[in-house]
C-alpha cells in the first residue's frame, strides 16, 4: 500500500509540472507571438494523454490494492489454519518378507540318555567310573555285593530236585493207575460175556463194569499230576533263571556307549532293586532339542527343514541342525506343534541341558502386513489403528493381530500396504478429524 501511495503522488507532481509549463508557454505566446486557436497545442495534446495515463494507472493500482490485502488475508487465514491442525507423526504400512524368520526358545537334549537303576539288593563292592567318563557299551560300571541273592539261588537249586522227585513220584503213580485200569478192563469183559452167557447175574456184572470206569478216572486224575508235577519243575527253573540274571545284575554294565552324566553311589552304598539310581548315562555325539511352535506357522515346518541354534552363552556360533521329526498334532492346550530338530556335536562344544534359540526360515504364501508397535490402539470393539486418508482425515479401521515383534507387529487383515497410520494417537485424534502428518520411521527389517 505505501508503493500505491507513492505512485500516486509521484503522478500528481508531473501533472503539476506540466500545468507550469503550459502557463509558462501561454506568456511566451501573449508576449511576442499571436496564439493559435485553430486546434489544441501539441503541449495541450501531451499534457492530456498523461493525465489520461496517469488516471488509467491510479485506477489499475486502486483496485490491486484490495484484492492484494484480501490475498494476504487468506494466505494467513490458511497459515494459521494449518498451525491450528493436530500435527501427528505416521508410519507407513509394509508388507512382511516371503521368508520369515521364526525364532523359538528350546532345551538342548541327548538323543539317547537312560538311568542305570540297581537290580540286586546289596551293597556297592566297586565303583569304576564318575560323571564325564565315556564308556562303551557292556563295560562295567559297578560290582553289587548280594550275599543273600547266593542263598536264594541254593534254596532254588534244592527247589528244583525236590520239585523232580514228586515228578518221578506221580509218573510212577501214573504207571501203577495204568495198570489197575488194565486190570479192571479185562475182568470187566470176561463178565460181560458170562452174563451174555446167563452163568452169572446182571449185578454183579454192573459191579465189575463200574469198577473199570472208575480206574480209568484214576488214571486221568494221575495224568493230571504228573502235569501239575512238571509245571511245577518249570516255575523253580524260571525263578532259578530269574535268580540267576539277578546275579548278573549285580555286575553293572553301560547299556550302550556315551558319557557318564550322572553317579549317585560310592563303594559301600546300599541300593535297592528297581529304586536306586546308580549312573545315567548319555550320548553327546548328536543332540537334540524340542520346540513348540505355533499354529500359525505350524503348517509352513517340515521334516528335513534346516534350522539354526544359537547359544546365549556362547556369542558369534551358530549351529546348523535339521527337522528330523514332527508330531502332527497340536497341543490343545497351548495350540502349539512339538517339533524336534537334531543338531552334530562331534566337539562337544554343546552339552544336554543347554538353553538355546532356533531360527526356522519358513516360506510364506500370504505375507502378512507390518505396522509400528506405536499405532496400535486397544478398544472394547477390538484392536484398531488411525488411518490417515488422502485428504489428511482419520478414519479407524479394525484389525486383526498377528504376532507381536514388540517394535512392529503382524497385521493379517484391515490393511493394505502404503498406508499411513498415526503414531501414538491422543484424544485428540478422533473420527475424522484433519491433521497435518508428519512421516515417522519405518519398522526395522520384516520378519
Amino acid at each position: 500500500m505505501n508503493q500505491i501511495n507513492t505512485t500516486e503522488e509521484h503522478l500528481r507532481a508531473e501533472i503539476e509540472d506540466l500545468k507550469r509549463q503550459l502557463e509558462q508557454e501561454k506568456k511566451t505566446a501573449a508576449a511576442g507571438h499571436k496564439l493559435q486557436t485553430s486546434g489544441p497545442s501539441r503541449g495541450t495534446l501531451l499534457i492530456l494523454a498523461l493525465v489520461v495515463i496517469a488516471l488509467i494507472v491510479a485506477g489499475f493500482f486502486k483496485g490491486y490494492g484490495p484484492r492484494e490485502r484480501r490475498e494476504t488475508m487468506l494466505a494467513a487465514e490458511a497459515k494459521t489454519t494449518g498451525e491450528s491442525l493436530p500435527v501427528v507423526n505416521v508410519g507407513i504400512v509394509k508388507r512382511a518378507d516371503a521368508t520369515a524368520g521364526l525364532v523359538l526358545p528350546g532345551n538342548i537334549q541327548a538323543v539317547t540318555e537312560a538311568p542305570v537303576l540297581a537290580r540286586a539288593n546289596g551293597y556297592i563292592k566297586k565303583r569304576n567310573v564318575d560323571i564325564g567318563d565315556r564308556v562303551a557299551a557292556g563295560q562295567v560300571l559297578a560290582e553289587i555285593d548280594a550275599p543273600e541273592l547266593d542263598q536264594q539261588i541254593l534254596q532254588a537249586q534244592a527247589s528244583i530236585e525236590q520239585a523232580n522227585s514228586t515228578v518221578q513220584q506221580a509218573e510212577a503213580a501214573l504207571q501203577q493207575g495204568r495198570a489197575n485200569a488194565n486190570l479192571a478192563r479185562v475182568t470187566a469183559q470176561r463178565w460181560a460175556n458170562l452174563v451174555a452167557k446167563g452163568v452169572v447175574s446182571k449185578q454183579e456184572n454192573d459191579t465189575y463194569q463200574s469198577q473199570y470206569e472208575s480206574q480209568q478216572a484214576n488214571v486221568q486224575a494221575l495224568e493230571k499230576a504228573v502235569a501239575a508235577a512238571h509245571s511245577n519243575v518249570a516255575a523253580v527253573e524260571a525263578n532259578l533263571a530269574r535268580l540267576g540274571d539277578l546275579k548278573n545284575y549285580q555286575t553293572v554294565r553301560a547299556p550302550f556307549a556315551g558319557s557318564i552324566t550322572v553317579r549317585n553311589v560310592d563303594v559301600g552304598a546300599l541300593v535297592n532293586e528297581g529304586s536306586t539310581l546308580l549312573f545315567r548315562i548319555a550320548q553327546t555325539g548328536r543332540l537334540r532339542t524340542y520346540i513348540n511352535v505355533p499354529q500359525s506357522e505350524a503348517g509352513e515346518v517340515r521334516v528335513g527343514q534346516t534350522a539354526t541354534l544359537t547359544i546365549p552363552d556362547v556369542p558369534g556360533r551358530k549351529f546348523a541342525g535339521t527337522v528330523s521329526h514332527l508330531g502332527n498334532s497340536l497341543d490343545p492346550s497351548t495350540r502349539t506343534l512339538l517339533v524336534e530338530v537334531q543338531v552334530p556335536n562331534a566337539a562337544g562344544t554343546l552339552m544336554p541341558g543347554m538353553y538355546t534359540l532356533v531360527d526356522f526360515a519358513l516360506p510364506r504364501r500370504d505375507p502378512p502386513m507390518l505396522i509400528p508397535g506405536d499405532t496400535l490402539v486397544i478398544r472394547p470393539d477390538g484392536p484398531q489403528v488411525a488411518v490417515v486418508a488422502d485428504d489428511n482425515r482419520v478414519h479407524f479401521t479394525r484389525i486383526q493381530l498377528g504376532r507381536d515383534f514388540g517394535d512392529h507387529l503382524e497385521v493379517f487383515s484391515g490393511l493394505e500396504a502404503g498406508q499411513r497410520l498415526v503414531v501414538n494417537p491422543g484424544d485428540l485424534i478422533r473420527e475424522g478429524v484433519r491433521v497435518r502428518p508428519i512421516a515417522a520411521s519405518a519398522p526395522k527389517g520384516n520378519q
